[in-house]
């Protein structure tokens, strides 16, 4: 790559940033080490000239996802340093209202989509930024700024390798600062530069000087242009020198005191005046000039922003979740006479909500591993859908789970409607970086700016004899998480319901299903049939017993309720199908009539979802209980091969069936 100087007013320009980024960090670092306050800060001084030419390049909707630390990126990008310093501060003023701090800084007005607080996890956001940038057919680019520590991450292979098999308009800028945090990267990674790392991929790989801004602007323009014509991602490796430790406060006794000094003498923010004077763009008192003027605009940001306060502790509870707005509601079945249906399995039925979604709104596009035909799903769930909307919309991936689920993410912080699918919930674990510290709290951390419209649609395999790592069922870890909504659909009308719920809902939507269900068949209203999140459904009226459950054990509840009724036991079976939002106002209201409780699931016992069901019970009817709260669930153990192993484990019709007994004093 090669290409000329800037122009004179471009070097002007990249020395203001400098300028800028340098104050606000002495700012930071001198009232810090004064206790004039306190915040968290990742000081990035010595990588200013990087982010200005950076800031040269990319047009406002050009999208940048950096890290922690980022202060210099955050400026350069144009985020407003007032509203920058006072979300530092976690002022209420600040750009996310004091929710992000000084990690998680979002701006879209100025293009700067992510700041992430965990190393190398922004990659696969680019790479869904990026995927919606080519799918939306606009020259935008998105760009990833990191740090060399995370090229040894997996989710830095798993996002380079989808941006290059997709050729996504995308530029990785990897500020090589010499530490991986602590460690020098040389004890990091076995090759010489990070940039050698690009050949693997079938991609552009170049080595720039980080600290001379006027050779790092060419290299960045020539990735831009090439991202914008469609020819793929670039990695660019900018060397530099981190001059302050890892963190403020950090003692650095890891880096030698002779490489230290020589490196503060060749900072880039001195070295860059000095030729800027020497070539006649500047005269020092024009340099004097843009100094005073970049300190006093921090100075008035730094007392705008310490004579703010921080949010009221109420606004926890603001920008969770997207706020509730009008939409379709369920199609009402149950004593209806007039609603036509048609008989369909679980697995048609989801592949209907999809072929729906697909054929009403652009913006939906699925990504998962072997969705296209010829194979259409590991269980058939997508068959037809590519040969009918493309492959451009139904995307087979890698095998990559964290980037599955971090594209998707991106993709949908982006505009888009993603429906991501992990193929075995087992392989959650791989993605749950991406679901939990990405997509379940991006709304709440940019103080609402940035939602995450997104479904992951993942499948148990329990019950068929997988082993116990591919029959987990773990909707209990995702419960946990503020930010997502759960739901586990039992029947073909709730699942293609519910998904069709989710993929219209503003927040990350996971969709547990369960494979032992999909041949299952069942009537399903025809037309768009949605079923809103957050409603309980009675399946079974009873008047002696309550069963409260979901997904799988649904079936078994209901087989276990008709065993019962011979036995002269009326059994109420109440299917949550949602777990997040939780409808408990339906669960009181049916033990409050039978006076007795048993939850029932395939998850282990032990920190269940049927403790927090058993738990709410209690809270509210403990007065009014005729037993204890009864739960029944898979034992505390992993599932094996084995189908005596597997069904020793797993709760099952008798196990139901005595647990209501007990609870009916029989």
């Amino acid at each position: 790559m090669s290409g000329g100087r800037p122009g004179p007013d471009v070097r002007r320009g990249m020395y203001g940033t400098m300028a800028l980024i340098r104050a606000c960090d002495e700012r930071l670092r001198r009232g810090l080490s004064g206790g004039e306050f306190a915040c968290t800060y990742w000081p990035p001084t010595g990588q200013e000239a990087i982010a200005a030419a950076m800031g040269a390049v990319l047009r406002t909707d050009d999208e940048l996802v950096t890290t922690y630390r980022g202060l210099h990126d955050q400026l350069a990008k144009g985020v407003p340093v007032g509203p920058l310093v006072a979300e530092i501060l976690t002022r209420k003023s600040g750009v996310n209202g004091g929710k992000g701090g000084a990690m998680h800084i979002t701006h879209p007005p100025s293009g700067l989509a992510h700041s992430t607080g965990i190393v190398g996890s922004g990659l696969p956001l680019a790479a869904g930024i990026a995927l919606a940038a080519s799918l939306g057919g606009t020259d935008r680019v998105a760009v990833a700024s990191f740090g060399d520590g995370a090229t040894a991450t997996g989710s830095f292979h798993e996002a380079v390798n989808l941006a290059a098999l997709w050729k996504l308009p995308l530029v990785l800028v990897c500020q090589d600062n010499r530490y991986a945090e602590m460690t020098p990267t040389a004890e990091s990674q076995p090759v010489g530069h990070v940039a050698d790392r690009a050949a693997a991929y079938g991609i552009l790989g170049v080595v720039v000087d980080g600290n001379d801004p006027d050779a790092v602007v060419p290299v960045v323009a020539e990735a831009v242009a090439r991202a914008r014509s469609g020819d793929g991602p670039t990695l660019l490796e900018c060397t530099t020198y981190r001059l302050w430790g890892h963190y403020f406060g950090d003692p650095m006794r890891y880096i030698p005191k002779e490489e230290l000094a020589a490196a503060r003498q060749a900072e880039p923010v001195a070295r860059y005046r000095a030729a800027l004077v020497a070539d006649g763009v500047l005269d020092e008192a024009d340099a004097d000039a843009i100094e005073e003027e970049a300190r006093h605009r921090v100075d008035e940001a730094f007392t705008d922003a310490l004579a703010d306060s921080p949010p009221e502790g109420g606004e926890a509870l603001v920008d969770v979740y997207a706020p509730r707005r009008s939409g379709p509601g369920a199609t009402a079945t149950r004593g209806v006479a007039d609603v036509t249906t048609t008989t369909r399995s679980l697995r048609e039925a989801l592949n209907v909500a999809l072929d729906q979604a697909l054929a009403t709104d652009p913006s939906v596009v699925l990504l998962g591993e072997d969705l296209a035909d010829p194979a259409g799903g590991i269980s058939q769930v997508t068959k037809g859908l590519s040969t009918r909307y493309g492959t451009d919309r139904v995307r087979d991936t890698p095998i990559s789970e964290a980037a599955i689920v971090g594209a998707a993410a991106g993709a949908a912080m982006a505009g888009l409607r993603p429906v991501a699918e992990l193929m075995i919930m087992d392989f959650l674990s791989i993605g749950m970086d991406q679901l939990v510290n990405h997509a379940a709290k991006s709304r709440f951390m940019s103080g609402g700016l940035v939602g995450v419209p997104m479904t992951l649609r993942t499948a148990v395999f329990g019950g068929i004899g997988s082993g116990a790592t591919h029959s987990q069922t773990l909707e209990a870890w995702l419960t946990h998480v503020p930010g997502l909504k759960v739901v586990v659909p039992s029947t073909p009308a709730d699942a293609q319901g519910l998904l069709r719920a989710c993929i219209a809902d503003d927040d990350p939507c996971v969709v547990v299903e369960n494979v032992a269900l999909y041949g299952t068949t069942g009537e399903v209203p025809d037309g768009d049939h949605v079923v809103p999140l957050g409603l309980a459904d009675v399946k079974r009226t009873g008047a002696d017993v309550t069963v409260v459950t979901y997904g799988r054990t649904v079936r078994d509840a209901l087989a276990a309720a008709e065993l019962l009724a011979g036995e002269g036991i009326d059994v109420e079976v109440v299917d949550l199908r949602t777990l997040v939002p939780f409808d408990g106002q339906t669960v009181l209201e049916s033990v409050a009539r039978t006076r007795r409780a048993v939850v029932a699931h395939h998850a282990t016992r032990l920190g269940g979802f049927g403790a927090e069901v058993a738990a709410v019970i209690n809270e509210e009817l403990f007065g009014e209980l005729r037993a204890p709260v009864r739960r029944v669930a898979a034992s505390f153990a992993p599932i094996g091969s084995a189908p005596t192993l597997e069904a020793f484990v797993l709760p099952s019709v008798d196990r139901i069936a005595e647990a209501v007994r007990d609870v009916a004093g029989r």
